[in-house]
């Protein structure tokens, strides 16, 4: 009789185990079809785009496909400027300069009469304009230098905490594109090892990479002035000068990623002629490769421009990309948004 009892309960405790067993399987069979079926692009419009990009995300992270592609050399590098954040009427980096030289002004009373100064103390962006590359490289170089890595960082955590944007009235960093989040995201899911890679300077860049964009400031390469280690009221600083040590440009990103990252992308994503050379780059590596172009089609959210633009000029990459079938984003039809507060209503 003991034995029967015995016999019965174990029986009980099997169907009960098979049964959990059973409903956990089926629970998991459900988790992972349901997270199958989450969007991972959901600020993009459905099509040729988007389609593209998620196809070959998960051919190559698929180990069983022969364009896999093992984790450490899966490296993305993402132009900035009208990449992932607006760039219009002017870089928001020349924005900071100008607003960096009305401050300086005070203890340089010559700048009164004196170009391009004298343009950005009159608001007059016309002339501005006038003074070309030189009058730029001037106005950077009054602007950025003359203080230690710390100090300049300061700087710019402070003005960007307060300036805003001369048309769209918002914090520059409002101005950052929803849907090139959500592919940075994306692809750092899918262990890619996510780069900026922009002609802007990398100074600049970093204090408010990480906290916007989920990029380390040590994954960014970016142009540079020169710096010097000197001792400062008895502490050791790191001091910028007023001279060009790197730009980040053209050319100059492929050797860029070179020095700075060591590996050759896989996939590489800008929005002008200036991206053209990481983006062939890219394409020469022996891996599966993806090209990324944005192409600022939409009036109405943001600007369409492109061949003829003074700023985010996109005329022999346009060309190339439709020769060699590159993707290029259409802002207009492809992104269902173009800012995070439009998708919010903030």
């Amino acid at each position: 009789m003991k034995h029967s009892i015995i016999i019965l309960a174990l029986s009980i405790l099997i169907s009960f185990f098979i049964s959990c067993t059973s409903t956990l399987e089926n629970k998991s069979k459900n988790t992972n079809h349901e997270i199958e079926n989450i969007d991972p692009l959901p600020s993009w419009n459905d099509g040729a785009t988007k389609t593209a990009i998620i196809d070959y995300v998960s051919d190559v992270t698929n180990a069983e496909s022969e364009n896999f592609i093992t984790i450490p050399d899966r490296i993305a590098t993402f132009d900035n400027d009208g990449n992932l954040w607006s760039e219009q009427p002017a870089y928001f980096q020349l924005f900071f300069a100008m607003d960096r030289i009305k401050a300086l002004a005070p203890e340089h009373p010559k700048w009164k009469n004196e170009q391009p100064y004298k343009a950005v103390l009159d608001d007059d962006m016309e002339s501005l304009a006038k003074q070309g590359e030189h009058g730029i490289l001037k106005l950077v170089m009054a602007s950025h230098a003359g203080n230690t890595t710390e100090e300049f960082e300061a700087i710019v955590k402070e003005w960007l905490t307060t300036a805003k944007h001369p048309t769209l009235n918002r914090p520059y960093t409002d101005l950052v594109y929803q849907p090139m989040l959500e592919l940075l995201d994306y692809l750092r899911a899918n262990d890619f090892k996510t780069f900026i890679v922009s002609g802007g300077g990398i100074e600049f860049m970093r204090p408010w990479v990480e906290e916007v964009y989920g990029i380390p400031k040590d994954q960014v390469v970016g142009s540079s002035i020169k710096t010097e280690f000197i001792i400062q009221d008895g502490k050791p600083v790191i001091n910028r000068l007023s001279e060009i040590d790197f730009i980040d440009d053209k050319a100059g990103k492929p050797i860029g990623i070179h020095k700075f990252i060591g590996r050759k992308p896989v996939f590489a994503s800008g929005n002008s002629d200036g991206d053209l050379q990481m983006l062939q780059w890219t394409a020469s590596n022996k891996l599966k490769s993806f090209m990324l172009y944005v192409h600022h089609t939409d009036s109405v959210r943001e600007w369409a421009y492109d061949r003829e633009s003074h700023i985010g000029h996109l005329d022999k990459g346009l060309d190339e990309a439709n020769v060699k079938g590159w993707t290029v984003i259409d802002m207009e039809k492809d992104w269902k948004v173009i800012f995070p507060f439009e998708r919010t209503g903030e």
